[in-house]
This record gives C-alpha cells, structure tokens and sequence, in this order.
C-alpha cells in the first residue's frame, strides 16, 4: 500500500460520514479512562483498514517488541531505546547487551527521592536555611519536559518554587533570578555530557551569583549529568549527581533524572503515580490490538492526514491551561524525532517527513489564530484536548464553558456554514441585493475540516503519564512506518558547529573573511553597534 493509493479515498465530506449512527463507537479508543475520538476526520472505514494494514506490513509491532526488549533500534548510532525503563514497575527485567539494565534504573530513582525528601523536609539546606527555590538550567530536553510538567502538575506542588532557565540569552537567566534568594535557591544543572554552552554559560553565572550573595556552593548545586569528571570540577558533590543512560534520549528523558525538578515539585509519590500513569500507557501499546491501540489510531491519524490528505501542520489545542506548554514540548518531540529527509537506509523518505506542530491553550487561541482555521485556505487537522473537571472550588461554571468551547469548536470545523443559511442571516439582519450577497460571503464556512479529540477526567499525575507516553509512542509508531529514525537528532549539529565558529567573529578576535557576504554584513551591523 501507498501513500498515492491511499488518496483513492479521500474526498468524502466528513458531515456526511458523520451521518452513520455507529461512525462515533467505531471512530474511538478508550484506554484506562481517557477516550480518543478521531469519528470527524474524513477516514474511512476503508481507508482505516489499509493504514492498520501498512502499520502490520512495516513491521510496528516486531519493532515495538524490539524497542522495549532492549534491541538497538536507534541504528544511526548503535543504541537501544529505553526510556520506557525508566517507568517500568518493581519487577521489571530489561537487558541491553545481556546486562538487566533495571537495577541502575531503580538506584538512581531511591536516589532521587532520597534528596527530594531531604530538600522538600527542610534537612538538606542552603547557606539562609531551608531551599525556598529550584532553578532548572538546561536546554530542549532538559527543559521542554519538566517545565511542561511543572506547570501542569501545579494543583500537587507542596515542595520549593520551580523556575525554568534555558537561554543563553542573559535576559532569560537574570529574569528568573531577579527576586529569588541566593542563600535559599538549589539549581539543577541538566546536561548529559556537561558540555552544552547554553546549560553551562547560564551555570557558571548561576554560580557567579550564588557566590557573591553569600550562598553555598556546595550545598546548592546539583547535577543531571553522567560526566562525573566534569560535575567534580565544577564543584558538585557526587552525591548530588543523577545519571541516565545513552539509551534515553533528551526528548524522552522527564521520566528519569531530567525529571528532578518536577519531583522536588510534587514530591515523590505524585512522580511515582505519573510514572505509573506511563507504565500503565506502555502496557496498552504492547498488548492491545491496532486497531483498538491508542497510540496507533493517533499515529494513523496524524498521518492520514499528513500524507494522505496532504496537511503539513498540525495544532495541539489542549482546553487546559495548566498544559500550556504542551504544545511546544510536543512540537520538540515530534520535529525532532521525524523532521528526517532520508529513511535508515538513507533513502528519501516517501511522502515527505513528519508534519509542522504548533498550538496553544483554548479559549486563548480561538481569540488569535482559529480565523485561520475556520476560514483559512490552509486546512490545519486540529488535536483538542479536554478534562472532564477542573480542580478550582466553586469554579464549576468555568469549566462547563471550557468544556462547552472545546465541543463547539470541533462541531464547527467540521460542520462550517453554507451560504444559503449565510444569506438567511443577512435577510433577518435587513440587508438586501447586492450588499446582503456581499455580506453573506464573509460569514461562509467552509467546514469539513477535521479534528480529533482526547478526554480524561482531570489533569492528575497519572493522567499526564498517560498522555505523554501516548504522545511518545505516536512519534514511534509514525516513525516506523514512515521508515525514519525517530531516535537520533543529527539536525541540530550543524548549527552548533558553526555557532562555536561564529563566538570569535562577534567577539572581533578573528576575521569574517571566508563567511558569504551577508553574514559579513550583518557582523560588520553589529561591529558598529556594540562598538
């Protein structure tokens, strides 16, 4: 099966599919609580059949299996995928070259909570006394992940304020320090290899300023990092290092060590209900059937219409506000896994890679960019996401509305408004003629635009372990059938290399000789500006 022939059946308004009364029980998967409704999207019953097909032929299950038995299914560069390991339960055995990676698993979570409990008690304290504040430095994984969780787990924080910094950018860095205590503030510096310039430049004047405003830099430092050698110098004590594994990728790494802050958050029985949560999501994905399987009806979906239907973006719409980063931790997640050009055997990938994502909370989107969609020329499928009950007392009234919105806008997506009942509109307003056809054309919808929807009850930690995994392995099972390494990221080097070439350029120690011509100009703009 093809992509082109795939296209065959395409072109059936979704309004009219809709008019089957058993389209929204066959259209759906529910899975521990949350139901993924994907009934007003244009896919057929036909069309389904052939991607769960395409998704047997290209092997997602065997490669599935592969993934969590510890096979290095990231080829490029020789690993296993594993960050499963990181949420699976008590009794877990998994082996990566015949070792049962587990116990290290295990050691560093005790670890973990050990020091989280030590700092959210009080016991472990900075040079003023208890830590009243966390700062987490580190950049795209190291960042995206727990700031997103952070933020959406706030109803369960009971532990020290956490702050997020990942600019090089001095502004970022100063703004979060602005306020807090040098004395009382513990930073997490979350790099693997304890090399990353954005992580380190914010580190060291991180540092700077717990020096000079009377802190202790030993007690209030500590370290995701599997580079000992380089924490040591840097003057964190190994006992505050946390370790992970080449086998969990930075985009895939909140279960793990990179997760510290959102522990210190919530404390550790929350975090170990949020890893149950994932556990629980990697238990449906082995043992549910395709078509029954939540992650792989969202991962046939995205690319039915990605390269079926032809979409390049998507929008993540989650009608929760405390998910408000969602969007740009599942934008990371997925353009870094499946932005790829060429397949594991360095072939290009037919059809093109994995689709554009972006998105925002509703109702704030739908006051920005839902213009676009509803009357746009571009169709843009839209991924909404809902809970049943919110968690503010006596704002009840609140979440209906939410809730009412979030309903409302996927109906009219997928209904739109003709023009008859737009001229109808325009006659009971008083307008006539040539004025009332004029007016009438504003208010046309197109409609037939598809959405999907997901629904749980409320934003717990187990519900976000849930999603997340769910989310993780959509990427996965686009990426297998799309024949891409969802796994390695060699798109990011490039502009690493040239920036470390670049620094003596701006900082006028060398020459911009050989550089093209207009980033000379642009250096020699701003020569004359920073003087």
């Amino acid at each position: 099966m093809t992509w082109a022939a795939l296209k065959s059946e395409t072109g059936t308004p979704i309004s009219d599919l809709m008019q089957s009364s058993e389209r929204a029980a066959r259209f759906q998967v529910q899975a521990d609580g949350m139901l993924f409704d994907y009934a007003k999207t244009s896919m057929t019953e036909t069309a389904r059949e052939a991607l769960l097909q395409l998704a047997a032929d290209r092997g997602v299950a065997e490669r599935r299996d592969g993934m969590f038995a510890g096979a290095p299914i990231n080829e490029t560069e020789g690993r296993s995928v594993l960050h499963a390991a990181l949420r699976a339960g008590p009794d877990a055995v998994i082996e990566v070259d015949g070792q049962d990676v587990m116990p290290g698993v295990r050691d560093v979570l005790a670890r973990m909570r050990a020091f989280a409990d030590d700092v959210r008690s009080g016991r472990h304290k900075g040079a003023g006394g208890p830590i009243t504040d966390v700062v987490n430095i580190g950049i795209g994984g190291s960042h995206l992940g727990p700031e997103m969780g952070t933020l959406a787990l706030r109803p369960y924080h009971d532990g020290p304020r956490c702050h997020f910094v990942s600019n090089v950018d001095g502004a970022d860095i100063a703004d979060c320090l602005d306020g807090l205590d040098p004395k009382t503030t513990l930073f997490i510096v979350a790099s693997k290899t304890f090399t990353t310039i954005e992580t380190m430049t914010n580190a060291e004047t991180a540092k700077a300023w717990v020096q000079l405003g009377g802190g202790d830099l030993n007690a209030q430092f500590a370290a995701v990092s599997t580079a000992l050698d380089k924490t040591e110098a840097f003057g964190i004590a190994p006992e505050r290092v946390f370790g992970f594994a080449d086998w969990v990728g930075g985009r895939y790494s909140m279960w793990g060590p990179i997760g510290l802050s959102l522990m210190l958050a919530i404390g550790p029985e929350e975090f170990d209900a949020f890893l149950a949560g994932g556990e629980a999501m990697d238990t449906h994905f082995r043992t549910a059937p395709l078509e029954r399987n939540m992650p792989v009806m969202l991962a046939l979906t995205g690319l039915w219409h990605s390269h079926v239907c032809g979409y390049p973006t998507r929008a993540v719409l989650p009608y929760d506000q405390r998910f408000s980063r969602l969007p740009a931790y599942l934008q990371q997640l997925e353009m870094e896994s499946n932005g790829k050009g060429v397949t594991m055997q360095g072939d290009p990938v037919e059809g093109g890679s994995g689709p554009i994502v972006w998105g925002e909370p509703g109702t704030n989107g739908q006051h920005a960019f839902y213009q676009l969609i509803h009357q746009g020329t571009q169709v843009v499928p839209c991924e909404f996401m809902v809970a049943a009950r919110g968690f503010e007392p006596g704002m009840d009234n609140h979440h209906r509305l939410l809730i009412a919105n979030c309903l409302a806008q996927s109906e009219a997506l997928m209904r739109g408004r003709d023009i008859e009942t737009a001229r109808e509109m325009m006659r009971k307003a008083g307008f006539e003629g040539t004025e009332l056809e004029r007016q009438a054309a504003h208010r046309v919808f197109p409609g037939n635009r598809p959405s999907t929807t997901l629904v749980y009850d409320r934003l717990t930690p187990y519900r976000l372990g849930q999603i997340i995994a769910l989310y993780e392995h959509r990427v996965f099972v686009e990426g297998v059938i799309l024949g891409i390494n969802s796994f390695d990221q060699w798109g990011v080097e490039l502009g690493k290399e040239l920036a470390k070439q670049m620094e003596p350029l701006v900082s006028g120690e060398a020459a911009p000789d050989e550089k093209d011509g207009s980033t000379r100009n642009l250096l020699a703009f701003l020569k004359a500006i920073r003087g």
